[in-house]
């Protein structure tokens, strides 16, 4: 007997109906991104599991429970990428492209990690993100969370809202470990288990904790802002006047650290409280040490990365898809085929996107498979319209009803007829 084999866990189909919102998607984030002076790169989905590891740290949940690892044939320890910018790095070091130049970066593509499905959070994801090497100030800081406010406003996205912190230099970092390590030792009776192992290593993933109990705990925590230097406090005035002047007004989050290692002064999540417990839609933030780490040379650089599943969940909750990937015509020839061929190669060199109805079948049918098809007008084709040089334009969406069109006016009737529904 056939076993009826089934998606692994996790890992979704998109199906036809659902894959036009992506294209939508992805088609403005390549668009911004572009706008914004961005190149693409592409990296392996598969690495070294060191680099993850080694770059991401290896008291994160990424690292200690979620990794896809395994052998290859040959003993060598392999990853499915949980995320890209490790990959980033990697891929720039190996062939020069941090090498006194300055670079803007993005990628688009799956990550994998094994953690516990649920909307919108999967084993198999899609992010998109960018990453800008070489420049240390605060205005590329900017820049970058700026392209995150400019795709909420192509896509026609809103409620989200910006919630933004800083690590502060290392020497301030240091400091605050300290500190929080003290005040969380006063406390340990009351931490979960991940933090009690967290606090001897690296204290400040406590303040990621999503335990209840713990959270009790840290939000009476220390704060990084009381341990900052003057000059990290100057760059973090400066990120915060620049972005208020651009219309955006952050939300100071001194609890926010991100969940990676490699993250060092500014961190940043755009967040939404539409998507249940998958509040963050993006995420990012400075990770000025993680180039050199991956031996390149010391290179300071600033990133984010959306998840794409919870963008365009995101935009089904608020109404936002579009309907451009709609068939503009279902073609219906009650004569010989190649009329409909022909009228529809025609259209198609207009821009319009065209369904031609194969399968004869009597007219009701072909009418309803019209109508199911999606299409916003049917194209009817008969022996008093070849005879003519004339079609029937059935609108299939409005109140439009049937009319008579010469062959030659189709296609600008068409476009014009589309260009008003879209207005509408």
């Amino acid at each position: 007997m056939n076993t009826k084999i089934q998606a692994v866990k996790g890992m979704n189909d998109l199906l036809p109906g659902q894959i036009e919102h992506w294209h939508r998607v992805e088609a403005v984030l390549r668009d911004v991104a572009w706008r914004y002076g961005y190149q693409e790169i592409r990296t392996p989905v598969l690495e070294k599991t060191e680099l993850f590891r080694q770059s991401i740290g290896d008291q994160t949940d990424i690292v200690e429970k979620e990794m896809y690892v395994f052998e290859d044939a040959g003993g060598v320890s392999l990853a499915l990428r949980p995320e890209a910018t490790a990959s980033t790095v990697r891929a720039g070091n190996e062939h020069g492209l941090f090498h006194n130049r300055q670079q803007r970066l993005w990628y688009m593509g799956p990550m994998f990690r094994r953690e516990r499905p649920q909307k919108g959070r999967y084993r198999q994801f899609h992010q998109f993100g960018i990453e800008a090497f070489g420049w240390p100030g605060p205005d590329v800081d900017a820049e970058v969370i700026r392209v995150g406010a400019r795709i909420w406003q192509e896509l026609g996205v809103g409620g989200v809202r910006l919630h933004l912190n800083t690590l502060g230099s290392p020497d301030a970092r240091a400091r605050y470990r300290d500190a929080l390590s003290a005040y969380f030792q006063d406390h340990r009776d009351a931490l979960d288990e991940d933090s009690l192992r967290r606090l001897e290593r690296n204290p400040l993933r406590i303040l990621d904790s999503k335990a209840p109990a713990t959270r009790e705990i840290v939000d009476k925590a220390p704060s990084i802002m009381d341990f900052l230097d003057p000059r990290a406090r100057a760059d973090f005035e400066a990120l915060c006047d620049s972005l208020t002047r651009s219309g955006l007004d952050p939300v100071i989050d001194i609890r926010l650290v991100r969940g990676l290692d490699y993250y060092t002064s500014t961190v940043f999540e755009w967040v939404t409280d539409q998507l249940g417990a998958q509040s963050a839609v993006c995420a990012g933030g400075r990770y000025d040490g993680l180039v050199e780490q991956r031996g390149g040379r010391p290179t300071p650089a600033v990133g984010f990365a959306m998840g794409i599943e919870r963008l365009v969940e995101l935009m089904a909750v608020q109404s936002a898809h579009d309907d451009s990937a709609r068939l503009d015509v279902y073609l219906v020839s009650l004569v010989e085929q190649q009329h409909a061929v022909t009228i529809g190669e025609t259209l198609r060199d207009a821009g319009l996107r065209v369904c031609e109805h194969c399968g004869g079948g009597k007219l009701a049918n072909r009418m309803k498979r019209a109508d199911q098809s999606g299409a916003r007008f049917a194209v009817i084709i008969g022996d008093e319209e070849v005879a003519d040089g004339s079609v029937q334009l059935k609108n299939l969406r409005g109140d439009g009803g049937q009319q008579r069109v010469a062959r030659t006016e189709l296609a600008d009737t068409l476009r014009r007829m589309t260009a008003d529904d879209t207005a509408r």
